[in-house]
């Protein structure tokens, strides 16, 4: 009787179908079409519209990192804010070699909102205050459509 002997660890294993007999599987999506993004990912694409939107009037906010975080906590200690209003962004001014950021805080803005429509008004409302507030200026002088439905 001849017995199969399982190839060794430095052999390449040749597959040959899959372990049903049907066939190897397909692609699951078309390769245009990205497979998932996480809701994070998507938060941060909102973020990163908002600014090049402005970005075209303010050409400075390239010098300005902007990032997300899922949710504000104090700098110094780590520990969560225990105010009872809980921001949707902040602000650090540039200090030594770090240059000025922006943050905005992706869960409360979510938890805020219910369409992805109303987040984008949010986002890029809160991108526009942060702004304002960074550049000592009003949020209307950042974007003349601001507060507008």
């Amino acid at each position: 009787m001849d017995k199969s002997v399982p190839p060794r660890a430095s052999e390449p294993r040749i597959r040959r179908r899959d372990r049903h007999g049907r066939g190897m599987r397909g692609p699951v999506a078309p390769p245009q079409v990205p497979l998932a993004a996480s809701r994070g990912e998507v938060f941060a694409d909102l973020v990163q519209d908002s600014v090049e939107r402005l970005e075209r009037r303010w050409p400075q906010l390239a010098d300005i990192e902007f990032l997300v975080q899922d949710v504000p906590y104090m700098i110094d200690t780590g520990e969560p804010l225990g105010d009872e209003t809980v921001p949707l962004g902040g602000t650090a001014s540039a200090r030594d070699d770090l240059p000025a950021r922006i943050i905005i805080y992706r869960r409360p803005v979510e938890i805020r909102t219910k369409s992805r429509d109303e987040r984008a008004a949010l986002v890029h409302e809160v991108v526009v205050e942060q702004v304002a507030e960074l550049l000592g200026l009003s949020p209307d002088a950042v974007d003349p459509r601001y507060g507008e439905d």
